[in-house]
């Protein structure tokens, strides 16, 4: 699958160089054996991203992410064999909650992708969350650099069950994908404190259920409102004739086909991260199938619309940039605490603190000095 060859860069052993060949061969088990040096932290796995980062860029990041029980596997998987029927190779990455006896990854959404995890196109991954809050595990998105290196066209990212603040898998997609279900309850809300300013596709899934439709439109006056269209295809309400003023606006629309719904040029529903792209509200009924092409057709609507708006390589940077302070920020506190003597320094600290003679901020003043003199 890969292709290519990669320079050995200084701190990668001869075990890992050779892994690297193994990797840049399109070894499947090289693949494995790579995303555990870079998930578990081990020795090596900063050199092994350095060297693959050239590499980076190839793969479409789709992040999909919902409240628990919004069906995100079923629909993972349904959205997998889709990608796969038109020929595209496909790797998952699911954040499973961590298993309170190991700590690992319950594997429960591999179980629930079935045979999706047998097709030679797809690789599939677990990764338990291990207490990290923002929906994803501290390293999804190293794993996601290293599947995208090896050559797969799209990286499915599944969040574990999120709420109104885990939001990580914004910084780590190239597109994302909230999932609702009827059931939701107060799913609205929820959006209002950070899933709406996220979502490039909204799916209802299990739409075969009562209230879909009504969420569906729920969700679509939202976006409507906050994109200051809130009267659209509405009907006249308390004897209001809105008539004059929804042709007004259909008439400043571009037709069927052209601008929002082809490329995302209209007036942007949404805001935010999707300023410019008319975010859709589709229904899906993962199990059957049911609405999953539609899915494909507007994640292809919106890459293309990242790629023609420029905001694709935006996004990337930003990305970069967030990878780029995550680094500097672990370095720094391994530096501060272990190899500046940080945790010594508070340990002397302490009886003076304690005493009320210094701050914390006196301390932390010191232990930074150390740090970075």
């Amino acid at each position: 699958m890969a292709e290519g060859s990669g320079t050995q860069p200084a701190g990668l052993g001869v075990a890992e160089a050779r892994l690297l060949e193994d990797f840049l061969a399109g070894k499947r088990p090289a693949l494995a054996r790579a995303i555990s040096i870079v998930e578990n932290g081990r020795p090596g796995a900063q050199a092994l991203l350095q060297a693959l980062h050239g590499r980076l860029g190839r793969a479409r990041r789709i992040g999909i992410t919902g409240p628990p029980g919004a069906g995100k596997s079923t629909l993972v998987a349904a959205l997998t064999t889709a990608l796969r029927a038109r020929g595209d190779t496909v790797a998952v990455v699911a954040v499973d909650p961590s298993s309170p006896f190991t700590g690992g990854a319950l594997l429960g959404d591999r179980i629930r992708m079935g045979e999706a995890s047998l097709d030679p196109g797809v690789f599939i991954r677990s990764m338990a969350s291990r207490g990290s809050l923002g929906g994803l595990a501290l390293t999804t998105k190293e794993v996601a650099d290293v599947l995208d290196a090896f050559g797969f066209d799209h990286v499915l990212i599944e969040t574990v069950g999120v709420g109104q603040s885990e939001l990580d898998i914004a910084a780590a997609a190239d597109t994302t994908v909230v999932v609702l279900v009827p059931e939701s309850g107060d799913s609205i809300q929820a959006m209002k404190a950070g899933l709406m300013e996220i979502a490039d596709v909204f799916v209802i899934n299990k739409a075969d259920r009562p209230g879909a439709e009504r969420l569906a439109r729920e969700v679509e006056l939202m976006l409507h409102l906050r994109a200051g269209r809130g009267m659209h295809r509405l009907p006249a309400h308390h004897g209001v004739d809105l008539s004059r003023i929804r042709r007004r606006q259909e008439a400043a629309e571009p037709a069927e086909g052209e601008g929002a719904a082809a490329t995302g040029e209209a007036g942007g529903a949404g805001g935010g991260r999707s300023e410019g792209w008319a975010i859709p509200v589709l229904q899906t009924v993962a199990s059957t199938g049911q609405g999953v092409d539609a899915l494909v057709e507007a994640l292809d609507h919106h890459h293309a619309w990242l790629q023609a708006s420029g905001e694709l390589g935006r996004r990337r940077r930003r990305r970069l940039a967030e990878r780029v302070r995550e680094a500097v920020d672990r370095g720094l506190r391994q530096r501060a605490w272990t190899e500046a003597g940080g945790e010594a320094i508070l340990e002397q600290s302490l009886p003076a603190l304690e005493a009320g003679t210094i701050t914390p901020y006196e301390v932390a003043e010191r232990i930074v000095r150390a740090a970075v003199g």
